[in-house]
């Protein structure tokens, strides 16, 4: 309790910041890095092995890449992201990883706490957002240091915790947990506000604001109300803190600059069909992990079903083949399909994700395989659930199957939840006529800056923006960061 008093005698003390984010993930973590002072420069005498990049590098290496034209330096990089900057940071932390290599980053880091710029970063967990709300003994589709943060590698993280990467890649309790390091090392925690749920973001007229509250900032040099230019319009952000008892405290802050960092973790996609809101019908994988925790589900049960054919259903596969817990597998598309995840994995890399494809196209319901307790039906898809936990799905054809099931896992991707926008921010997204989708129809912002092309102020980063991977998040917060300092005026002369 007295934690949750000091935070909000801290908002109320300092109700108005130049930035806030809702979303304390790796986009988050990265961009307070940034804001916080921290500069990249480019290294004397480092060598980039692109080099047209490394000239480039070398025309002002006393000028730090944040200052730097971003669109001039990613000019004509090419890689697994479609921005522009997200290729650039990528390849300046990470130069030469996707042929294999090992070169160093040719980045050199400075603290210049005088370039600092006073922010927020509001998060419902601990910081590292969805990461901690993954099952621990999860392994990330990404190689282990690419889930890195600047100037702390993932492995020297590992090493010091006297461990090695699992083929490369790590589990989801490790990063977590080298996140929440990566806060306290570099002196993060002062921005972090976890605990936090964001309910509102709305434009408001700065004069609208109680003269009182101007009164309380006089003292704060950076506050938005002292700036030569006054903004007629701000950002006021409403939300509750969790207290430890359950209440709910809530909070009202402003700020000239608003950045949605939220991911999409939080909101599974439904099927839209009859019965799916039955209790035994879940819509995330701990659900699973909590039936076997209860024994609620095991070898003797009716099988499990699971909808789905992307990266969290071959984890809910493997999780129940390993204990031995039957499933009956419900997906859309054909096995061949190239727009199947499993086809675009090297088999090499991924040998637990290679099994599950294997089981999919062997373990058909037409023709029994080798793998006990599974069955997959390609090419269906499920039309309801009932009451008496029989599941009816049909095929291509039109022909209808009805299994009994013990519970049904819907893994079929998911939204982000965007409630506290006006119109749930359908009307930011590339077709605003539709819903914002990290995949079909992200948040339409500015490739070198982030900043919404329909809401300026207002920033999108990570799966809003269309960028999905850890180690492409982070040049968005660079290009954010760079965009931010320059709206402050804290670019060096």
């Amino acid at each position: 309790l007295e934690t949750l008093l000091k935070e909000l005698l801290y908002l109320q003390k300092y109700k108005s910041f130049s930035i806030v984010f809702s979303g304390n993930g790796p986009s988050g973590i990265c961009l307070s890095y940034l804001l916080s002072g921290y500069t990249p420069y480019f290294k004397r005498h480092s060598l980039h092995p692109h080099p047209i990049l490394q000239r480039k590098l070398e025309e002002a290496p006393e000028v730090s890449v944040l200052d730097q034209d971003l669109e001039y330096l990613s000019e004509g990089l090419e890689g697994r992201s479609h921005s522009p900057v997200a290729l650039l940071f990528d390849t300046l932390q990470r130069p030469d990883s996707d042929f294999g290599g090992t070169a160093e980053s040719v980045l050199t880091w400075w603290h210049e706490p005088d370039r600092a710029i006073p922010h927020l970063v509001l998060g419902r967990n601990a910081p590292g957002g969805a990461w901690h709300s993954i099952e621990g003994s999860m392994v990330t589709l990404s190689r282990g240091e690419w889930m890195g943060l600047p100037d702390l590698p993932f492995k020297e993280w590992l090493k010091q915790k006297r461990r090695g990467l699992r083929n490369n890649r790590a589990t989801a309790e490790d990063i977590a947990q080298y996140y929440q390091h990566y806060v306290m090392k570099k002196g993060l925690q002062k921005n972090f506000r976890c605990g936090t749920v964001v309910t509102s973001v709305r434009k408001v007229s700065a004069e609208s604001i109680s003269n009182h509250t101007q009164k309380d900032l006089q003292e704060d040099r950076d506050s938005l109300w002292n700036s030569k230019e006054k903004s007629t319009e701000v950002f006021q952000v409403d939300g509750f803190f969790k207290t430890m008892e359950g209440d709910k405290e809530p909070f009202s802050i402003h700020a000239e600059n608003v950045v949605l960092a939220t991911g999409t973790y939080d909101n599974p996609t439904w099927l839209g069909v009859k019965g799916e809101n039955l209790s035994y019908v879940h819509h995330q994988l701990s659900a699973l992990e909590k039936a076997v925790k209860n024994n609620s589900v095991g070898i003797m049960s009716d099988p499990v079903l699971i909808v789905g054919a992307g990266l969290t259903a071959a984890d809910a596969i493997l999780f129940a083949h390993h204990c031995n817990i039957p499933v009956i597998h419900v997906f859309r598309r054909r096995v061949t399909d190239p727009a199947l995840i499993f086809n675009q994995l090297p088999k090499m890399m991924y040998p637990e994700y290679h099994k599950v494809h294997q089981m999919m196209k062997e373990q058909t319901a037409a023709c029994a395989g080798p793998y006990e307790h599974y069955i997959s039906f390609p090419e269906h898809h499920v039309l309801s659930f009932g009451k008496d936990k029989k599941c009816i799905f049909q095929d291509k054809n039109g022909c209808q199957k009805a299994y009994k099931i013990s519970m049904a896992l819907v893994l079929t991707g998911s939204n982000p939840n965007l409630s506290f926008l006006p119109n749930d921010g359908i009307d930011l997204a590339m077709d605003s006529e539709q819903p914002v989708n990290p995949k079909r129809n992200p948040i339409d912002v500015d490739p070198f800056t982030y900043e919404c092309t329909q809401e300026k102020g207002l920033y999108a980063l990570g799966p809003l923006a269309g960028d999905n991977f850890v180690r492409f998040v982070q040049g968005g917060a660079l290009a954010v960061a760079s965009s931010l300092l320059k709206k402050a005026n804290k670019n060096p002369p």
